[in-house]
């Protein structure tokens, strides 16, 4: 399957949230997901020689390196570390809105700036034989969005680039929080699919607010070629991802399960406890596994409150499971709602 097939449902960068165990866990619940690390800047990985920031499982794949920077030289040299590293795809990050990412001339703050974005493309491009695409927003601030998108994407597709990822609000760079910024601006679905009529040769996904597959697969059939799941997938990755491989990638065979997902994740947790990692830094991401399921709150108490004890390990994980296994039986037995 191609890079732009697996992109028709991808799992957004998140800052905090998409580290390597985190997107461990989502490739056990789906095979064909594109899936994104967490923003990795440029001069981290160029002056800070921070090479440490690009590990990550082989079995993560396929999965894209974001990075952040706005230097052209830069970039390229730190795509061309993310190549070597195995990454399958290059991003850039023209989406971020927070303070420190501002002061460092890149995120969100380059949508002021499309021919600086281009050139920094068109470096990458130059530097790394993977695609090189670019999550970005609507716009920011008082920029109009029915100019500034079109002209943006115009510019930067003309250096290459042919894939999107639209974060459908504005960002306000002055006077919201990063948080704020992804409720307050208002989603304008529509605007981004109309770029799907205005850029038909360019590979377009959607992102921001984005919570069911009913409404992935209701974009998809609307024209767009993808659609990027943010916070939704990380609170409830089963309801996201265990559908996902049937529904959206016509892949046959059962759908995966939270269940099987927590058993695939013991012998990754055994390995990263022999290598001096601890076991809240992988637990912490599987909390939302259960949401919704008769035991959630259980298995949810039993990690947040033993993970970071000395000591903890697997069966603190298969304890908080059977508690799963139990309160499903039992609901079974007496025939009562879930």
């Amino acid at each position: 399957m191609q890079i732009n097939q697996h992109a028709r449902l991808s799992i957004a960068p998140m800052m905090d949230w998409t580290d390597r165990h985190c997107r461990y866990l989502h490739r056990q619940l789906s095979r064909h997901a594109l899936l994104y690390t967490e923003m990795v800047t440029a001069p981290a990985l160029v002056r800070g020689n921070a090479l440490h920031l690009l590990e990550h499982d082989p079995k993560e794949h396929p999965v894209a390196l974001q990075l952040g920077g706005s230097d052209p030289d830069e970039l390229a040299q730190a795509a061309r570390l993310g190549y070597q590293a195995g990454y399958d795809e290059i991003n850039l990050n023209v989406g971020c809105p927070s303070d420190r990412v501002q002061s460092g001339t890149f995120g969100a703050v380059l949508m002021h700036e499309p021919r600086l974005v281009a050139e920094c493309c068109s470096a990458m491009i130059s530097a790394v034989p993977v695609d090189v695409t670019v999550k970005c927003r609507i716009g920011v601030d008082d920029q109009n969005p029915e100019i500034v998108l079109p002209e943006f994407l115009s510019r930067v597709s003309a250096a290459g680039v042919g894939r999107f990822a639209i974060h459908a609000r504005k960002a306000w760079l002055k006077g919201l929080s990063p948080k704020e910024n992804r409720d307050i601006p208002p989603l304008d679905y529509d605007l981004v699919l109309r770029m799907r009529g205005l850029f038909p040769a360019l590979h377009l996904s959607i992102n921001g607010g984005i919570t069911t597959l009913d409404q992935a697969e209701a974009f998809l059939q609307a024209g767009l070629d993808g659609v990027m799941f943010g916070r939704a997938a990380y609170h409830q990755p089963a309801d996201v991802l265990c559908q996902a491989d049937r529904r959206i990638f016509g892949a046959e065979g059962p759908d995966t399960t939270p269940e099987d997902a927590v058993r695939a994740m013991l012998p990754y947790i055994e390995r990263h406890l022999s290598q001096g990692g601890k076991l809240n830094q992988i637990t912490r991401h599987m909390l939302g596994l259960f949401s919704g399921r008769p035991g959630a709150r259980a298995w949810r108490r039993m990690l947040s409150e033993g993970a970071h004890l000395a000591g903890a390990g697997p069966k603190l994980v298969e304890q908080a499971l059977a508690r799963i296994t139990d309160e499903t039986d039992a609901r079974e037995v007496a025939n009562l709602p879930e």
